[in-house]
Formats: structure tokens, C-alpha cells, sequence
């Protein structure tokens, strides 16, 4: 009877372990929420310092308020050091034993560096630009003419609506830091935050992902990449990996079928905790079959610059691709793309930008790929992006492209043509080709709150200058 008694106790206690240890397995330990806070701290001090040229006090009121709340109580209690000639901040955590650091480069902003190194490490990170100059004060072209098409009716509807973006009336938790409206040839509107200019960067966030996928467009039209082709990395080269089946086009459209959590928009050991790329999303395993499901994956992206990567012989030329091959030539100087410590884009979110360098990416699609009189793009790469991908979000949501959200038919009040970059916070670049128009809103919306509603304030956009469209 003892001996059926332990049995059936010892039958039981696998359960019970799971019970205990499963749920203690899915949370992150104190030591580990502290490293992220402590990183995010650094992170974005330094970013928002050394990129955006803010102030101690704006870095407070801005980048460490109304955040992710897993760690924003941590974060309210933490300080940086920033040492403004080298160009570091470091931010000491549990009782000052360990420490974040991150360090700024010209041109790839600033770096996490891992979990347990210090400044002194800093020789080891890939520097292509470090002879480069600081960026000039923004001339605002494309737009050399001041001359306004607008009526004065028209413009006073438009100021109506403007001045509702830096109010509450588009969302309880908006805060807008900027906005542009634009066509091509003109500015129609632009309008900043107290302490804000035309060249004050701040985190794209997710809007970074369309900005990755206009890289990956000059790759294309350089011939270095074509979507339909195998990702081709080198973790999935084994012949009996079936991840070598998945293609630079499921990548780019959401739909890798790889593992990617519950939500695949939480790449806090990346984001924040100094965490690689090659050591996350590159090891990731498949979860169905490629191109069968639409997920939303940060790693996704970050796998598509992956793939371009991997098509250079070094990593300084990978590196200065993006900004010889676009951003350089739009214009669009006042903006960082920022990379793991072993010099993989982190394409996903970690972009500082202008509003008016994002309007100028628009002005770029919207002239289907040319600036000028050089083509940058495919001349048919904002019909790829606009395309609906196989596999689609759920009722209610936008739909999906490639790397792009597209308002078609789900959203009656708006052209069945808009697409849009959206990122966390409010952050948004909107493009509507049949009215040659681009609506750029920047914002650090509180977490836990409503946000911008980018899909009122574009319909009320457009109903602005709806009566003399034609003069556009």
C-alpha cells in the first residue's frame, strides 16, 4: 500500500513542477528586468542626446515617460551619466554593481552594448563613418518653393486640423511632437513641439520597418537581392533545415511561419538588453509552413537586413549601403539607422529620424522610385509594397504588404491607395498616391492609453483640401 502511495505521489509531482516552475520559466528574473531598464535608460539617452540633440529634461519628459510598463517603474528610478565628449551614457543598476553602457557613432547612432561590458570595449565596433561630417541644417528640399497652393480657405481647414493633432482630440494618451503634410513640390503644413525643429530626430519605432524595406528596394534594383528568391543564411544552410525554404518575400511580408513567441513584437532582449540578432531571430525555429500565416514579427525584418548582410563580402560595406545607396541620396541626413554591438541593423524599430526625412522617403514612392533624375527604387516598388501578401491580419486591422499597411477597402474613408509606416507611440508616415500626398505624425503617445488615431486625422486631412485638390 506504502509502495502504490509514493507511486502515485511521484506520478503527480511532474504536474505539480510544472505548475511551479512553468509559470516562473515564462517571466523574466529581477536581475534581468533591471539589465533592460538599465539598457533602455542607456539606449535611449544616448539616442535621444546624441541623435535628437535633447536636453536632459526632454529626454525625461519624452523617451523615459508613458512607457512599455514592464519596466517603467525601474526606469523612473534610474539615471545616466553621460559623457558628452566621448560620446557615451552609462547607467548603473542593482545597488551599482553592473552597469549599461551605450555608446554613439556618426551616421549608426548609438549601440547596447551587452550585458557585462564597459566603455572600454568600444574599440571592437564596427566605425565606417567616423570621419564623417555632422550633419548640415536641413534646405528642405524637395520643396524649393515657398509659394503655398492653397487657398486661404483651404489653409485655414488645414490649421484646424493641425492644431487638433497637439491636442487630445485624436487620442487621450497623444502627445505629437510633429507634423508634416506634403505633396511632392510642397509643404502644405509643418508644425513642431515647443523645443522641436525640422532637425530634431526622434525613434521611429516601427515605421523603421518601411524605411528597412526601401533598403531592400535599392538592393533589388542594384540586382543584389530579388525577393523571390531564398533568404539563403547561412544558420539555415543545412539540408535538412526547412527554413531554407523561406524566401526574402515571406520575410518582408510578415509571413516567415517562424517562431516567434506569442507576440512577435517583443524583442526586448534585442531592443533592450544587448541581445544579437544573429543569436535571436537567426535561431528562431519554423512553426509553419512559410508564407501560410501573417504574423506581425519583429524578427522578420531584422531577417530580411539579414539576408541583404549576408551579401556583402565585409561588414563596413554592408554598412554604409543604406545611406549610399538611399538616405544620402534623398536628403535625409538627420537620420541614424542603429545596429546590435556585432553590426546588424536592428531595421525593426531602431531608426531616428526627422518628419521631414520620413516625408522625403514618401516623396521618393510617391515618384516610384526616383529622386531627381536617378532611379533609387524599382519603378514598380510602391505597387510591390502596396500589394496585399497572401496572408492577411485579421478583420478590423489594416491589411498587409511588404512591410507596409495598406487602407484599402477595410477603411472605406480613406483611398483604397493608402498605405502607411506606423510605429509605437504615435509614429507614422502615410502615403496616398491618388492624391500625391504624404501625411508624416510623430508623437510619444502614453502606453496604456489611446493613441494617435492616424486614420481620422488623414481622413480629416484630406477633407481639408478636398475643394481644390486638382491645384495640388
Amino acid at each position: 500500500m506504502r509502495h502504490s502511495v509514493l507511486l502515485s505521489r511521484l506520478a503527480l509531482l511532474p504536474l505539480a513542477l510544472v505548475g511551479v516552475f512553468g509559470q516562473v520559466a515564462a517571466e523574466e528574473t529581477d536581475t534581468t528586468l533591471n539589465a533592460y531598464a538599465a539598457g533602455y535608460v542607456a539606449g535611449f539617452t544616448c539616442s535621444a542626446t546624441f541623435n535628437g540633440t535633447k536636453t536632459a529634461e526632454q529626454v525625461r519628459e519624452h523617451e523615459l515617460s508613458g512607457i512599455y510598463p514592464l519596466i517603467a517603474d525601474r526606469v523612473a528610478e534610474m539615471s545616466a551619466e553621460i559623457n558628452r565628449e566621448q560620446k557615451w551614457v552609462r547607467v548603473a543598476y542593482d545597488d551599482g554593481q553592473r552597469a549599461r553602457v551605450s555608446v554613439w557613432r556618426p551616421k549608426l547612432g548609438c549601440v547596447d552594448l551587452p550585458v557585462g561590458a564597459s566603455y572600454a570595449a568600444h574599440g571592437y565596433l564596427a566605425n565606417p563613418f567616423v570621419d564623417a561630417e555632422p550633419p548640415a541644417a536641413d534646405n528642405g528640399e524637395p520643396w524649393q518653393s515657398n509659394a503655398s497652393p492653397l487657398t486661404s480657405e483651404q489653409q485655414s481647414a488645414l490649421a484646424t486640423v493641425v492644431a487638433q493633432a497637439f491636442s487630445k482630440h485624436y487620442g487621450a494618451g497623444a502627445r505629437t511632437s510633429a507634423v508634416v503634410i506634403a505633396t511632392p513640390e510642397h509643404l502644405l503644413a509643418e508644425r513642431y513641439l515647443r523645443g522641436f525643429t525640422p532637425e530634431t530626430a526622434q525613434r521611429t519605432w516601427s515605421v523603421a520597418k518601411s524605411i528597412g524595406a526601401s533598403v531592400i528596394g535599392a538592393a533589388v534594383y542594384q540586382r543584389l537581392l530579388e525577393v523571390k528568391d531564398p533568404a539563403g543564411l547561412g544558420n539555415w544552410s543545412h539540408p535538412l533545415d526547412p527554413r531554407g525554404a523561406i524566401t526574402l518575400e515571406n520575410l518582408l511580408q510578415m509571413a516567415s511561419g517562424l517562431d516567434s513567441n506569442v507576440a512577435g513584437n517583443r524583442t526586448d532582449r534585442v531592443y533592450m538588453g544587448g541581445g544579437l540578432v544573429s543569436d535571436t531571430a537567426t535561431e528562431s525555429a519554423l512553426e509553419v509552413t512559410p508564407g501560410a500565416r501573417w504574423k506581425y514579427a519583429n524578427n522578420d525584418t531584422m531577417l530580411a537586413l539579414r539576408t541583404l548582410r549576408e551579401r556583402f563580402a565585409t561588414l563596413d560595406d554592408y554598412l554604409r549601403f543604406p545611406f549610399r545607396a538611399l538616405l544620402d541620396k534623398i536628403g535625409m541626413q538627420h537620420t541614424y539607422l542603429e545596429t546590435d554591438w556585432q553590426g546588424d541593423f536592428i531595421l525593426s524599430s531602431q531608426v531616428w529620424t526627422t518628419a521631414r526625412d520620413l516625408a522625403r522617403l514618401g516623396v521618393l514612392h510617391l515618384n516610384n522610385g526616383k529622386w531627381y533624375d536617378e532611379q533609387l527604387l524599382p519603378d514598380d516598388w510602391l505597387d510591390y509594397v502596396s500589394t496585399p501578401a497572401p496572408a492577411q491580419p485579421s478583420a478590423g486591422s489594416p491589411g498587409y504588404g511588404a512591410q507596409w499597411w495598406l487602407y484599402n477597402e477595410r477603411f472605406p474613408e480613406l483611398p483604397n491607395d493608402t498605405i502607411a509606416a506606423r510605429g509605437n507611440r504615435g509614429q507614422f508616415l502615410v502615403i496616398i498616391p491618388s492624391h500625391d500626398l504624404i501625411v508624416v505624425r510623430r508623437g510619444y503617445d502614453l502606453a496604456g492609453q489611446p493613441g494617435f488615431n492616424e486614420h481620422d486625422f488623414t481622413r480629416d486631412v484630406i477633407k481639408a483640401l478636398a475643394t481644390t485638390e486638382q491645384q495640388l
